[in-house]
């Protein structure tokens, strides 16, 4: 072969590769994840997508989806009363019973530092009270072709509240047509301001990566139970287009990250990257869990 064929043929080969490794996908820490363009439900690369698993505190983007889609007024100053029910898991909160809020810091606390109290008092001032709220969550579920997808509480301190990876990526889409949701939960740092008694608290973003401009976060929420895993979804900026990330299911507090960072690289030059090695263990621990646990609902019915 001629040397000018050769080169020709290698050039050729180069343009194969990243093809190819994109075929494959990016290797993430993740057990479950969805990639996406915004504005659109079909996936770019998806990771057990369907697979019905706990979310979290992801749930408060549908709990502020919810309040926005309702209409009520956004500076009307709510009270955050003590539960009625006990939370699911450990609720610790700074916010003194019984003092007063605007909604629409609420709903900014709620998200961006993901408060939980916060998000317990949007459901429980929403008209109709809090149980009326939980139907609201799972119609509009249902309303975004959320199959995978049941609410029991709207913090997310429940392992009931599920959802799968393509589910999340319907409520992003939705999400992201709210300017309030694009803006409270990309906000870094925040100074809520109450009444009776009047008293002031910082607020910081679960989110390191909505300090770096270089990510372009349009909109950020984080989330973590020990049966959910570390979990994020994400618009970002990737390669001068706007991506959703769904990430669920992680090892630690930077295994997130460093899956979006691989997501980015990936969809710029097709490379997979690699993941730890104890984050390799834990996937492979909990996808048999998770095998279990169906095969176990399998068994009852």
């Amino acid at each position: 072969m001629k040397l000018r064929s050769l080169l020709q043929v290698v050039a050729l080969w180069a343009c194969f590769i990243p093809a190819l490794q994109a075929a494959e996908g990016p290797n993430l820490a993740s057990v479950n994840a969805a990639v996406a363009w915004v504005g659109d439900e079909d996936l770019v690369f998806g990771k057990n997508q369907d697979r019905s698993v706990p979310v979290a505190s992801i749930t408060k983007l549908m709990t502020a989806l919810v309040v926005l889609d309702s209409g009520v007024p956004l500076d009307e100053w709510l009270t955050f009363r003590e539960r009625h029910t006990p939370a699911a898991a450990n609720a610790y909160t700074r916010i003194r019973v019984d003092s007063r809020m605007r909604r629409s810091d609420v709903i900014r606390i709620a998200l961006m530092s993901s408060e939980n109290f916060a998000a317990y008092t949007l459901a429980r001032s929403q008209p109709g009270g809090f149980d009326a709220f939980i139907e609201k969550m799972n119609t509009k579920a249902q309303e975004l072709g959320m199959t995978q997808t049941r609410f029991v509480d709207p913090t997310g301190l429940s392992a009931d509240n599920r959802s799968s990876a393509a589910d999340l990526v319907r409520l992003v889409n939705a999400a992201y047509k709210h300017p309030e949701i694009r803006e409270y939960t990309t906000t870094g740092y925040y100074r809520g301001h109450f009444r009776n008694p009047r008293y002031s608290l910082s607020f910081g973003n679960t989110n390191a990566l909505v300090h770096r401009e270089s990510w372009g976060v349009g909109l950020s929420k984080t989330g973590y139970l020990s049966e959910a895993g570390r979990c994020l979804v994400m618009i970002s900026t990737m390669n001068g287009r706007k991506v959703i990330t769904v990430l669920l299911d992680s090892l630690g507090t930077r295994s997130p990250m460093g899956d979006a960072g691989r997501i980015k690289t990936w969809l710029k030059t097709g490379a997979s990257g690699k993941v730890a090695k104890a984050a390799r263990r834990y996937e492979q621990e909990r996808n048999a869990a998770y095998a279990s646990a169906d095969n176990g609902m399998a068994a009852v019915h």
